[in-house]
């Protein structure tokens, strides 16, 4: 263990969104970059290249290949799922990101462009507001002191208090897509948004999924009645049980078995393997934040400002910044990636702090149907109207109404718009069905913008007969 601190201007942990930080900007500023790695193989580049994000939309596109003769038959046409090669699938996949991974830490090794720059690939430990121990992979420890930190150490899978559950060997989002062979079965236990993309993967590569949710319905975080619906369909696709408390995960000799209570009654669950998708925990204690002082929520994350400044005792602490899932409530990636640009622009001009909470923040669900949401859901809205003394207006349009959902024989899908009754301002959109996460995007705009539905609705050209009439469609329900 070296007992000299190296100092830095500058230290860097993660590397996922916070990659993107260093640049040309900083030439004249020394920079550590420290990073863990995400996964088993503590591979470099952040959550979403190597474990999230990337991937499982790889894996959602072959899943809808894989799911579309199943829909075929309504459509006049007699198709079938002959074979479904894993390897093929998998490896087509993580070859092309592997790749992407490795050149990026061999970039940041090379010194190319970044001379300034060390790559420390260990874990970062707080010892003070400004100092850090770094377990280096081969176990040796460096100290390390910085002028200015900057905090991306994201997330990783948590468990819920479940007896046994680490001994059955469980897979989460980290694994399962890495596995050597199909499952015949697996259980899903969780019902967010990891569950419900991975029930749609599997489901439709030909493995029998049992989704387990604790409460009522799944997506519990979207709108009710996009939730409602969703619970719906994924139940009439795959066995889908609702309202059970897990109590206890056994690893038997041909697989796993949950028990768990059940509208008061036992209930057991077997399959082959198991995923636990229940949530994820910020990285903030293997940081060990407390010894610098640092505010956390209760959940782990680490507390920041407008402008993502960390906090401690309420107060600024100077010159530590943190962004993406190690401090925002929201784990979405596009979140982290503009996270990441206000803290660097604020880093670069102290004398011009920008903040990060300016635009509404949108969700996208790549499960099927998929499920897009920005802004207010309607209780929320209805309870804020009332208490302003104000009213809103509702939109619902189905994709059976517009002539591309006559296409698609969609009869579940639709979108919900909010709008402020006097002013048309937009509160919040919800979608469910196909596309949605790219029809949203019109909402998205419009109220990062400031555009209202009466700005939108009526004055522009909507080409007939595509997917976003279903959006025009919604927007003429709630303008004079």
């Amino acid at each position: 263990m070296s007992t000299d601190a190296q100092h830095f201007d500058i230290a860097l942990i993660g590397s996922g969104s916070a990659n993107s930080f260093p640049g040309p900007e900083f030439a004249g500023r020394s920079i550590v970059q420290i990073d863990r790695g995400v996964g088993p193989q503590h591979v470099f580049g952040g959550t979403c290249l190597n474990l999230g994000c990337i991937p499982t939309k790889m894996l959602v596109h072959t899943a809808d290949l894989a799911h579309a003769p199943a829909e075929s038959a309504r459509f006049g046409v007699t198709a079938a799922l002959r074979h479904v090669d894993w390897p093929a699938v998998r490896d087509r996949i993580f070859g092309r990101l592997d790749a992407i991974s490795s050149g990026g830490q061999q970039y940041r090794d090379s010194h190319q462009d970044n001379d300034n720059l060390t790559l420390l690939r260990g874990t970062a430990a707080f010892t003070g507001a400004h100092s850090l121990t770094v377990t280096l992979q081969d176990g040796t420890e460096q100290q390390i002191t910085a002028d200015t930190i900057v905090i991306g150490a994201g997330s990783r899978p948590s468990f819920p208090p479940v007896d046994g559950i680490q001994d059955a060997h469980p897979h989460t989002s980290d694994t399962i897509m890495r596995i050597e062979q199909l499952p015949a079965s697996l259980a899903i236990l969780g019902s967010g948004v990891v569950a419900v993309e991975m029930a749609h993967i599997f489901a439709s590569l030909g493995v029998e999924v049992s989704l387990i949710a604790r409460t009522d319905r799944v997506l519990r975080q979207a709108d009710a009645e996009v939730s409602e619906r969703l619970t719906r369909v994924l139940g009439e696709r795959l066995h889908l049980i609702t309202g059970m408390s897990t109590t206890s995960v056994e690893r038997v000799a041909d697989g796993v078995v949950l028990r768990g209570l059940r509208h008061g009654e036992e209930r057991q669950v077997r399959a082959e393997e198991l995923l636990v998708a229940t949530g994820r925990m910020p990285n903030s204690d293997l940081l060990r934040v407390d010894r610098a002082g640092i505010d956390t929520h209760p959940d782990g994350r680490i507390a920041v400002d407008a402008h993502q400044r960390v906090l401690s005792g309420g107060e600024v602490l100077e010159g530590v910044w943190a962004l993406g899932d190690v401090s925002s409530e929201h784990q979405l990636k596009h979140v982290a990636n503009f996270e990441q640009k206000i803290v660097r622009h604020n880093v670069l001009h102290p004398e011009d702090l920008r903040r990060s909470d300016t635009m509404p923040i949108p969700s996208g669900v790549f499960t099927d149907p998929q499920v897009a949401w920005v802004g207010m859901d309607e209780s929320t809205a209805r309870e804020r109207a009332e208490a302003s003394g104000r009213s809103i207006r509702v939109a619902h349009q189905g994709y059976a109404g517009i002539a591309y959902g006559w296409a698609l024989e969609d009869t579940d899908g639709f979108a919900k718009i909010i709008v402020d009754e006097a002013t048309t301002e937009i509160l919040g959109a919800h979608i469910i069905g196909a596309e949605a996460t790219t029809l949203i995007q019109l909402v998205i705009q419009a109220m990062s913008t400031g555009q209202t539905a009466r700005d939108i609705a009526a004055t522009q050209y909507w080409i007939h007969p595509a997917m976003p009439e279903l959006i025009e469609n919604a927007l003429l329900q709630v303008i004079d």
